[in-house]
């Protein structure tokens, strides 16, 4: 009884975002999709900006997972996608070119002058993504989505450079008709 108590309890804790997380999610259930919106609130390091000008290719690669939780089992996860933002820098024309694919497919493409504007391309240019169709979930069951973030090449370090980890953030939802 005491370690189905506690097994209840680490589940509940799995699930739950700990506060200020640094990848923020929130989805958002309309009609016969799941739309996904999602924030990195991280600043370059100069690791990754020094990579970006000297003309590498740096991505941010987002897995996002629609799942369902579970007190007596693992989580079940409904479907999965993934979201790579790209930036290369051209040292000729000083210019970011920046593209969004979504599962491989180009969704979207840019170019822009401005550090800033290409780092925001990626880390919080995803608002209301169509990633998932509600199809397959059951009215009035709560489901969360959970986003994992890495950059590429992965030699880098990320947020916190002791740390070779993904950054997770996750968000609930309760699906209604």
């Amino acid at each position: 009884m005491l370690s189905s108590a506690a097994f209840v309890l680490l589940a509940i804790l799995a699930v739950a975002p700990p506060e200020g997380q640094i990848l923020q999610v929130a989805p958002l259930a309309r009609g016969d999709e799941v739309l996904v919106s999602f924030k990195l609130a991280q600043e370059p390091t100069e690791e990754i900006r020094n990579a970006i000008h000297s003309g590498l290719t740096v991505s941010l690669v987002y897995k996002v997972d629609l799942r369902r939780g579970s007190t007596v089992w693992f989580d079940r996860t409904i479907a999965s996608t993934v979201v790579t933002a790209t930036v290369r820098f051209d040292n000729l024309t000083k210019r970011y070119a920046v593209t969004r694919a979504v599962d491989g497919r180009i969704d979207r493409a840019d170019s822009m002058e401005r550090e800033e504007a290409a780092w925001a391309w990626l880390t919080s240019q995803f608002e209301r993504l169509p990633l998932f169709r509600s199809e397959a979930l059951e009215v009035n069951a709560e489901y969360y989505v959970r986003v994992r973030a890495h950059t590429t090449p992965r030699i880098m370090s990320f947020v916190w450079p002791w740390q070779a980890d993904d950054v997770v953030g996750l968000a609930k939802f309760t699906f209604m008709r």
